[in-house]
């Protein structure tokens, strides 16, 4: 059976990237194991509060940055929006989040946790339901996710084992997996997120891209015995 991956490069304080998430949980869904969702973090947040003040200076500033952000998330009906995000406990960087994440990447490699869907977690995996879990956190509940106090705490509450998540981020592992997300971004000259790659970076799908255009690509490769060969065009 044919079986092709997309690399998904996402920041985790990116508001469209919490919004599609629901499209890459449908892929899951529609194509099983034809499909591999590699999740990569890119660093559009890392400075976060000097990312809004500069380019929300004359716009605004938090509060027009917000503003923007609501009125945005009212045309979605599948995510929730806390009426104070980017105004109360705001983080200083997505950087936080995102080592924690490529910890439980890591741990998942190793095999110490479950990489299965869990009905419970509406079919995502471990680290998936996690990685949903801190977005809600912040974007629904205006949480620092910013914070390692925050994110344990997170950690703690869906069973994630937040020892061996600290001993990778203490010897370095994470951030070895976190710049090789950087370096694909870069080889894949992503610009932006959420931003897919599909087939060894010769697609690439940048922004509120809608299902039936993701599914078209995914279908076109699954059907295509030289998708890896040069285009005709």
């Amino acid at each position: 059976m044919p079986k092709i991956t997309i690399d998904i490069f996402t920041d985790v304080l990116c508001l469209w990237a919490y919004s599609a998430q629901i499209r890459f949980d449908q892929l899951k869904r529609d194509f099983g194991d034809q499909l591999e969702l590699r999740y990569r973090y890119i660093p559009i947040f890392a400075a976060a509060k000097k990312r809004i003040a500069k380019g929300w200076k004359d716009k605004g500033g938090f509060e027009g940055f917000n503003q923007n952000l609501r009125e945005t998330a009212r045309q979605w009906e599948h995510v929730e929006l806390h009426p104070r995000v980017w105004l109360d406990n705001v983080p200083e960087s997505s950087s936080v989040p995102h080592l924690y994440l490529k910890a439980l990447q890591l741990l998942e490699d190793k095999g110490m946790i479950d990489r299965e869907p869990l009905p419970k977690h509406d079919q995502r995996s471990l680290f998936e339901a996690y990685a949903w879990e801190i977005r809600r956190a912040f974007f629904a509940e205006a949480r620092n996710i910013g914070e390692m106090a925050c994110l344990d705490q997170i950690a703690e509450t869906l069973g994630v084992p937040v020892v061996p998540v600290h001993e990778l981020l203490d010897n370095g592992s994470a951030h070895a997996a976190l710049h090789e997300d950087l370096e694909a971004r870069d080889e894949y000259m992503v610009p932006g997120s959420p931003t897919l790659v599909f087939n060894d970076g010769r697609q690439r799908l940048y922004g509120n891209v809608g299902y039936r255009i993701i599914e078209a690509n995914i279908r076109e490769l699954l059907s295509d015995k030289q998708s890896g060969l040069a285009s005709w065009c």
